[in-house]
């Protein structure tokens, strides 16, 4: 079985945010990029434990973007990753990701395509969905466990207020979340091989982006705390009411 899993590059969380051009684009001054961790925990070392078990024989992985996303897939290969592929394009538009990378994979023969449930900096969660589609997959999302039984994947997934449990003939794309997978960190045999892995890189197809982005804004700054006597309980509420509006 090849497995085909989706990695984006992403800000830190600890990163401070930098807006530039107007707010309408972030600087990469001091900006520190990692896996996103729902591709990187979940998607990846749910599809690595897939091939340890003898399950897959391959695994693939694909990103889209610039040179300097290859950090990120050499960490990846670090992991457990047998060939990486960026395909050379930049995109915040999940549509035209979907498409570019629906347009290398369409012919290859994955059996089953991985992605996190979303990323952490844009929070979309639709490129997984528009890839299935694209491809004529069946799509399930937020897996917390994902089991490959003769050509069928069983999927548990989280829905509201339970969790479900489905079955669905392979190949099909399944977004990942916590549960799926134990986090690992790359062994150093694995990190010093990915130095001299070749990554393969591909021209982008043609595509049109859907959506712009016009502008971003920061959440507003954090303002003082107030202290109030445990005898004021009225001058407590009244602020709740009043300034905090959460009653």
């Amino acid at each position: 079985m090849k497995i085909l899993v989706c990695i984006s590059q992403v800000p830190d969380t600890s990163t401070k945010i930098i807006l530039k051009n107007n707010n309408t684009s972030v600087s990469s001054d001091g900006v520190t990029y990692v896996i996103n961790p729902y591709d990187e925990w979940y998607a990846l070392i749910r599809a690595i434990e897939l091939k340890e078990s003898g399950t897959a024989n391959e695994i693939h992985l694909v990103t889209v973007g610039k040179a300097d996303v290859e950090p990120i897939m050499r960490k990846a290969l670090a992991l457990g990753g047998d060939e990486a592929i960026r395909i050379d394009a930049e995109s915040n538009d999940p549509n035209e990701t979907a498409n570019h990378i629906a347009a290398y994979a369409a012919g290859i023969g994955y059996n089953l395509i991985l992605c996190g449930k979303e990323s952490i900096d844009y929070n979309n969660g639709t490129t997984g969905v528009m890839l299935a589609e694209l491809l004529g997959m069946d799509f399930l999302g937020f897996a917390t466990d994902i089991q490959i039984e003769a050509g069928t994947a069983i999927v548990k997934r989280e829905i509201e207020g339970g969790e479900e449990t489905d079955a669905c003939s392979l190949p099909m794309v399944i977004s990942c979340q916590k549960g799926v997978a134990e986090a690992r960190i790359p062994n150093m045999r694995g990190i010093m091989a990915a130095r001299t892995r070749p990554l393969k890189v591909i021209a982008p197809a043609a595509q049109t982006p859907l959506t712009a982005i016009l502008s971003y804004e920061l959440p507003p700054a954090k303002t003082g705390i107030k202290l109030i006597s445990p005898d004021n309980m009225d001058e407590l509420i009244d602020l709740l009411h009043s300034e905090a509006k959460v009653i």
